[in-house]
Protein backbone atom coordinates (compact mmCIF):
# COMPACT_ATOMS: atom_id res chain seq x y z
CA UNK A 1 0.00 0.00 0.00
CA UNK A 2 1.47 3.93 -0.96
CA UNK A 3 1.55 6.40 1.13
CA UNK A 4 -0.85 8.20 -0.65
CA UNK A 5 -3.79 5.35 -0.34
CA UNK A 6 -2.49 4.89 3.04
CA UNK A 7 -3.71 8.62 3.60
CA UNK A 8 -7.20 7.95 2.19
CA UNK A 9 -7.77 5.02 4.26
CA UNK A 10 -6.75 7.40 7.40
CA UNK A 11 -9.21 9.85 6.27
CA UNK A 12 -11.97 6.89 5.83
CA UNK A 13 -11.69 5.83 8.73
CA UNK A 14 -11.74 9.29 10.39
CA UNK A 15 -8.55 8.22 13.15
CA UNK A 16 -9.39 12.38 14.00
CA UNK A 17 -12.82 11.25 15.25
CA UNK A 18 -11.09 8.95 17.84
CA UNK A 19 -10.38 11.71 20.43
CA UNK A 20 -14.09 11.23 21.14
CA UNK A 21 -13.33 7.90 22.69
CA UNK A 22 -11.68 9.53 24.98
CA UNK A 23 -14.64 9.74 27.39
CA UNK A 24 -13.64 5.98 27.65
CA UNK A 25 -10.97 7.04 30.36
CA UNK A 26 -13.20 9.26 32.49
CA UNK A 27 -13.46 6.69 35.05
CA UNK A 28 -9.94 6.37 35.37
CA UNK A 29 -8.75 10.38 35.31
CA UNK A 30 -11.55 10.88 38.43
CA UNK A 31 -10.46 7.24 40.09
CA UNK A 32 -6.39 8.89 40.45
CA UNK A 33 -7.34 10.81 43.72
CA UNK A 34 -10.00 8.72 44.95
CA UNK A 35 -8.77 6.93 48.43
CA UNK A 36 -11.75 5.17 48.27
CA UNK A 37 -10.72 3.40 45.05
CA UNK A 38 -8.71 0.54 45.35
CA UNK A 39 -4.83 0.95 44.04
CA UNK A 40 -5.41 -1.45 41.04
CA UNK A 41 -7.80 1.24 39.98
CA UNK A 42 -5.71 4.05 40.25
CA UNK A 43 -2.53 2.32 39.12
CA UNK A 44 -0.48 1.86 35.45
CA UNK A 45 -2.16 -0.85 35.27
CA UNK A 46 -5.68 0.23 35.00
CA UNK A 47 -4.49 3.01 32.65
CA UNK A 48 -3.45 0.62 30.07
CA UNK A 49 -6.22 -1.25 30.51
CA UNK A 50 -8.72 1.58 30.07
CA UNK A 51 -6.78 3.36 27.27
CA UNK A 52 -6.61 -0.59 25.32
CA UNK A 53 -10.52 -0.06 25.91
CA UNK A 54 -11.06 3.49 24.82
CA UNK A 55 -8.57 1.50 21.45
CA UNK A 56 -11.29 -1.06 20.75
CA UNK A 57 -14.04 1.80 20.95
CA UNK A 58 -12.07 3.75 17.97
CA UNK A 59 -11.73 0.61 15.96
CA UNK A 60 -15.46 -0.24 16.40
CA UNK A 61 -16.77 3.52 15.55
CA UNK A 62 -14.31 3.53 12.46
CA UNK A 63 -16.10 0.08 11.52
CA UNK A 64 -19.67 2.13 12.06
CA UNK A 65 -18.04 4.97 9.81
CA UNK A 66 -17.05 2.69 7.02
CA UNK A 67 -20.67 1.05 7.57
CA UNK A 68 -22.75 4.26 7.32
CA UNK A 69 -20.23 5.76 4.07
CA UNK A 70 -21.81 2.82 2.72
CA UNK A 71 -25.30 3.52 3.48
CA UNK A 72 -25.27 6.96 2.56
CA UNK A 73 -23.76 6.85 -0.67
CA UNK A 74 -25.97 8.88 -2.70
CA UNK A 75 -27.16 11.19 0.48
CA UNK A 76 -23.15 11.90 1.34
CA UNK A 77 -22.59 13.27 -2.36
CA UNK A 78 -25.10 15.59 -2.04
CA UNK A 79 -23.45 17.42 0.88
CA UNK A 80 -20.78 20.34 0.72
CA UNK A 81 -18.70 18.44 2.70
CA UNK A 82 -19.32 14.82 3.28
CA UNK A 83 -18.94 14.38 -0.32
CA UNK A 84 -15.29 15.01 -0.12
CA UNK A 85 -14.71 11.55 2.06
CA UNK A 86 -13.73 8.49 0.43
CA UNK A 87 -16.19 6.53 0.52
CA UNK A 88 -19.01 9.22 -1.49
CA UNK A 89 -15.91 10.81 -3.81
CA UNK A 90 -15.04 7.02 -4.91
CA UNK A 91 -11.68 6.82 -3.94
CA UNK A 92 -12.78 4.06 -1.39
CA UNK A 93 -14.42 1.00 -3.29
CA UNK A 94 -17.78 0.32 -0.93
CA UNK A 95 -17.21 -3.45 -1.01
CA UNK A 96 -13.85 -2.63 0.14
CA UNK A 97 -14.88 -0.21 2.95
CA UNK A 98 -17.48 -2.93 4.00
CA UNK A 99 -15.05 -5.49 4.35
CA UNK A 100 -12.26 -2.94 6.02
CA UNK A 101 -15.23 -1.85 8.50
CA UNK A 102 -15.77 -6.17 9.58
CA UNK A 103 -12.35 -6.10 10.01
CA UNK A 104 -12.07 -3.24 12.54
CA UNK A 105 -14.99 -4.31 14.30
CA UNK A 106 -13.59 -7.98 14.24
CA UNK A 107 -9.97 -6.37 16.14
CA UNK A 108 -11.98 -3.69 17.95
CA UNK A 109 -14.14 -6.94 19.71
CA UNK A 110 -10.60 -9.16 20.55
CA UNK A 111 -9.61 -7.21 23.47
CA UNK A 112 -12.68 -7.03 25.49
CA UNK A 113 -13.36 -10.94 24.51
CA UNK A 114 -9.70 -11.78 25.83
CA UNK A 115 -9.80 -9.13 29.15
CA UNK A 116 -12.72 -11.57 29.70
CA UNK A 117 -11.28 -14.69 29.49
CA UNK A 118 -8.51 -13.41 31.92
CA UNK A 119 -10.58 -11.76 34.21
CA UNK A 120 -14.35 -12.80 34.10
CA UNK A 121 -15.50 -10.33 36.65
CA UNK A 122 -14.88 -7.79 33.70
CA UNK A 123 -17.84 -9.04 31.69
CA UNK A 124 -19.89 -5.93 32.13
CA UNK A 125 -17.50 -4.05 30.24
CA UNK A 126 -17.70 -6.44 27.23
CA UNK A 127 -21.69 -5.97 27.58
CA UNK A 128 -21.33 -2.56 27.55
CA UNK A 129 -19.47 -2.42 23.65
CA UNK A 130 -22.02 -5.07 23.00
CA UNK A 131 -24.66 -3.46 23.90
CA UNK A 132 -22.55 -0.09 21.90
CA UNK A 133 -22.48 -1.97 18.62
CA UNK A 134 -26.44 -2.80 18.77
CA UNK A 135 -27.52 0.70 19.43
CA UNK A 136 -25.14 1.60 16.70
CA UNK A 137 -26.83 -0.86 14.29
CA UNK A 138 -30.25 0.58 14.99
CA UNK A 139 -28.65 4.01 14.63
CA UNK A 140 -27.41 2.84 10.80
CA UNK A 141 -30.74 1.14 9.86
CA UNK A 142 -33.74 3.66 11.19
CA UNK A 143 -32.71 5.42 14.50
CA UNK A 144 -30.51 8.38 12.51
CA UNK A 145 -33.91 9.24 10.50
CA UNK A 146 -35.73 10.04 13.45
CA UNK A 147 -35.13 13.83 14.72
CA UNK A 148 -34.16 13.86 18.13
CA UNK A 149 -33.83 10.15 18.82
CA UNK A 150 -31.14 10.27 16.70
CA UNK A 151 -29.49 12.80 19.19
CA UNK A 152 -30.03 10.89 22.34
CA UNK A 153 -28.90 7.33 20.56
CA UNK A 154 -25.61 9.34 19.97
CA UNK A 155 -25.40 10.65 23.50
CA UNK A 156 -26.31 7.30 24.51
CA UNK A 157 -23.03 5.86 22.55
CA UNK A 158 -20.84 8.35 24.88
CA UNK A 159 -22.49 7.15 28.15
CA UNK A 160 -21.58 3.35 27.17
CA UNK A 161 -18.13 4.46 26.38
CA UNK A 162 -18.12 6.28 29.94
CA UNK A 163 -19.61 2.97 31.48
CA UNK A 164 -17.08 0.83 29.84
CA UNK A 165 -14.49 2.57 30.97
CA UNK A 166 -15.13 2.00 34.52
CA UNK A 167 -16.15 -1.81 34.15
CA UNK A 168 -12.97 -2.52 32.51
CA UNK A 169 -10.74 -1.52 35.58
CA UNK A 170 -13.60 -1.87 38.15
CA UNK A 171 -14.18 1.15 38.96
CA UNK A 172 -16.52 3.45 40.76
CA UNK A 173 -17.98 6.33 38.12
CA UNK A 174 -20.64 9.04 39.84
CA UNK A 175 -24.01 8.84 38.11
CA UNK A 176 -23.41 13.09 38.48
CA UNK A 177 -20.74 12.30 35.65
CA UNK A 178 -23.01 9.95 33.66
CA UNK A 179 -25.85 12.32 33.38
CA UNK A 180 -23.02 15.06 32.26
CA UNK A 181 -22.02 13.30 30.15
CA UNK A 182 -25.29 12.36 28.25
CA UNK A 183 -26.57 16.37 28.58
CA UNK A 184 -23.01 17.39 26.99
CA UNK A 185 -23.48 14.81 24.53
CA UNK A 186 -26.47 16.17 23.49
CA UNK A 187 -25.35 19.83 23.51
CA UNK A 188 -22.56 19.00 20.98
CA UNK A 189 -25.27 16.74 18.97
CA UNK A 190 -27.92 19.94 18.49
CA UNK A 191 -24.98 22.18 17.39
CA UNK A 192 -24.02 20.06 14.88
CA UNK A 193 -27.78 19.20 13.65
CA UNK A 194 -27.96 23.34 13.68
CA UNK A 195 -24.68 23.81 11.71
CA UNK A 196 -26.33 20.79 9.38
CA UNK A 197 -29.73 22.49 8.82
CA UNK A 198 -27.69 25.90 7.84
CA UNK A 199 -25.38 24.62 5.00
CA UNK A 200 -26.40 20.96 4.31
CA UNK A 201 -30.13 20.50 4.72
CA UNK A 202 -30.66 19.07 1.44
CA UNK A 203 -28.17 16.61 1.79
CA UNK A 204 -30.55 14.33 4.75
CA UNK A 205 -34.27 14.55 4.99
CA UNK A 206 -34.27 13.89 8.83
CA UNK A 207 -32.78 17.36 8.85
CA UNK A 208 -36.22 19.28 7.66
CA UNK A 209 -38.11 17.65 10.37
CA UNK A 210 -36.03 19.80 13.39
CA UNK A 211 -37.69 22.66 14.07
CA UNK A 212 -35.65 25.95 14.33
CA UNK A 213 -36.33 27.20 17.82
CA UNK A 214 -37.35 23.45 19.20
CA UNK A 215 -33.63 23.19 18.26
CA UNK A 216 -32.50 26.34 19.99
CA UNK A 217 -33.99 25.55 23.09
CA UNK A 218 -32.55 21.87 23.31
CA UNK A 219 -29.33 23.25 22.64
CA UNK A 220 -29.63 25.81 25.88
CA UNK A 221 -31.25 23.19 27.87
CA UNK A 222 -29.10 20.68 27.28
CA UNK A 223 -25.87 23.34 28.30
CA UNK A 224 -27.78 24.61 30.89
CA UNK A 225 -28.05 20.83 32.54
CA UNK A 226 -24.84 20.29 31.74
CA UNK A 227 -23.32 22.93 33.61
CA UNK A 228 -25.60 22.25 36.58
CA UNK A 229 -25.12 18.25 36.25
CA UNK A 230 -21.20 18.90 36.65
CA UNK A 231 -21.80 21.41 39.66
CA UNK A 232 -24.04 19.10 41.24
CA UNK A 233 -20.72 16.66 41.30
CA UNK A 234 -18.54 18.87 42.07
CA UNK A 235 -20.32 20.02 45.54
CA UNK A 236 -22.05 16.58 46.09
CA UNK A 237 -20.55 13.30 45.43
CA UNK A 238 -17.78 11.77 47.63
CA UNK A 239 -15.27 13.27 45.37
CA UNK A 240 -16.28 16.78 45.73
CA UNK A 241 -16.25 16.55 49.72
CA UNK A 242 -12.85 15.14 49.35
CA UNK A 243 -11.41 17.83 47.10
CA UNK A 244 -13.11 21.05 48.16
CA UNK A 245 -10.98 22.63 45.26
CA UNK A 246 -12.59 20.34 42.69
CA UNK A 247 -15.87 23.06 41.90
CA UNK A 248 -13.62 25.69 40.73
CA UNK A 249 -13.13 23.42 37.79
CA UNK A 250 -16.56 23.56 37.21
CA UNK A 251 -15.58 27.58 35.65
CA UNK A 252 -13.83 26.21 32.97
CA UNK A 253 -16.55 23.84 31.77
CA UNK A 254 -18.87 26.44 31.86
CA UNK A 255 -16.48 28.53 29.60
CA UNK A 256 -16.07 25.68 27.44
CA UNK A 257 -19.97 25.31 26.83
CA UNK A 258 -20.07 29.21 26.38
CA UNK A 259 -17.33 29.40 23.61
CA UNK A 260 -18.44 26.49 21.70
CA UNK A 261 -22.34 27.94 21.68
CA UNK A 262 -20.52 31.53 20.49
CA UNK A 263 -18.49 29.13 17.73
CA UNK A 264 -22.38 27.64 16.87
CA UNK A 265 -23.87 31.13 16.45
CA UNK A 266 -21.22 33.08 14.15
CA UNK A 267 -21.62 30.79 11.42
CA UNK A 268 -18.24 28.59 12.54
CA UNK A 269 -18.45 24.88 11.52
CA UNK A 270 -19.37 23.26 14.31
CA UNK A 271 -20.30 20.12 12.67
CA UNK A 272 -16.94 18.44 13.34
CA UNK A 273 -16.72 18.88 17.17
CA UNK A 274 -13.02 17.17 16.99
CA UNK A 275 -11.94 19.84 14.79
CA UNK A 276 -12.91 22.63 17.32
CA UNK A 277 -10.72 20.99 19.91
CA UNK A 278 -8.02 20.54 18.40
CA UNK A 279 -7.66 23.94 16.24
CA UNK A 280 -9.35 26.21 18.50
CA UNK A 281 -7.17 28.57 20.54
CA UNK A 282 -9.50 29.62 22.84
CA UNK A 283 -10.96 25.94 23.49
CA UNK A 284 -7.32 24.67 24.13
CA UNK A 285 -7.11 27.48 26.90
CA UNK A 286 -9.97 25.90 28.47
CA UNK A 287 -8.90 22.83 28.42
CA UNK A 288 -5.88 23.48 29.80
CA UNK A 289 -7.54 25.48 32.52
CA UNK A 290 -9.53 22.56 33.22
CA UNK A 291 -6.69 20.16 33.33
CA UNK A 292 -4.74 22.83 35.26
CA UNK A 293 -8.05 23.08 37.89
CA UNK A 294 -8.19 19.41 38.21
CA UNK A 295 -4.62 19.32 39.03
CA UNK A 296 -4.74 21.45 41.77
CA UNK A 297 -8.07 20.13 43.31
CA UNK A 298 -6.12 16.54 43.46
CA UNK A 299 -3.21 17.55 44.65
CA UNK A 300 -4.81 20.08 47.17
CA UNK A 301 -7.09 17.38 48.59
Amino acid sequence: MTLERLKVWIKAVRVEQWTKNGVVMTAWLFSVADSSQTTLVRGWQSFLLAFAMAGAFSLVSSAFYLFNDVADYDADRLHPVKRFRPVAAGLVDRMAAVRAGLVLFAAGFAYPALVVMIIPSRTVAFGTILAYTVMQCLYTGFLKRLPYVDVITLAAGFVLRAVAGAAIIDAYISPWLLVSTFTLSMFLAFCKRRHERRSARASRSVLSRYHPRILDAAIFLSAAATFAEYLAYTLFSAMGRRCPLLVFSSVFVLAGIVRYVRLAWTEEDVGRPEKILLSDRIMWSVLAGYAAALFAAFAWR
